[in-house]
């Protein structure tokens, strides 16, 4: 991947402007989409820029360097993400359980390439922390939130932030099975015993 630090020197930013943040908006978009279709494998600011129609200078007023552009795109991708998840619960039972059966059977539908690329970039985190260890960072911070939203609103803060940060890494483990096994009995068999434990959670004083 392109290091733009050396690069984007004598560039401003077109944070603050109204008409620099709606094209900030459309680049990020195209760049996004672009990103869902191919993967992060070999992403740079030229290959970014070809598929934005600009250039990479341009990006570079736009973006502080290579890394923040790609955080901003796994920010909107995981945001697609919620928004799928948080659709298909829509219309179910407000019980934790019922939601959060709901929210997986969202991301086990999902498209592989969506899957494919986040999961591409929590191992980029932890190949390379130096460089990209916002891209892990960043996964909890956005997930944790909808996840403690599902819990019954009575319960204290702390058993909810226990609660939900059990139920996130238990389903980020079995979105890395689905990928990784032919035929994902693993994950199916792994989610029920979850929602078994979240049960005896809601039915607990």
């Amino acid at each position: 991947m392109d290091n733009a630090t050396g690069e984007r020197a004598g560039y401003r930013r077109s944070a603050g402007s109204p008409r620099g943040e709606a094209r900030r908006r459309e680049l990020l978009a195209k760049i996004t989409e672009d990103v869902a279709e191919n993967g992060l494998v070999d992403f740079s600011l030229r290959r970014a820029a070809r598929a934005a129609g600009t250039t990479h200078k341009v990006l570079l007023y736009h973006f502080e360097s290579a890394e923040d552009l790609l955080r901003q795109v796994v920010f909107a991708l995981r945001e697609r993400r919620i928004g799928n998840a948080l659709a298909a619960i829509a219309a179910t039972p407000a019980t934790l359980t019922d939601r959060v059966r709901a929210a997986w059977e969202s991301l086990r539908d999902e498209e592989t390439r969506l899957r494919r690329v986040l999961d591409q970039a929590m191992g980029l985190a932890m190949y390379d922390p130096g460089r990209y260890a916002a891209l892990g960072r960043g996964a909890s911070g956005q997930y944790l939130p909808t996840l403690l939203e599902f819990c019954p609103p009575d319960w204290p803060e702390r058993r909810k932030f226990e609660v939900a940060s059990m139920i996130l890494a238990t389903l980020r483990g079995f979105l890395v099975d689905l990928l990784t096994s032919p035929d994902g009995d693993g994950a199916a068999a792994g989610f029920e015993a979850l929602l078994r434990a979240v049960e005896r959670e809601e039915a607990a004083p």
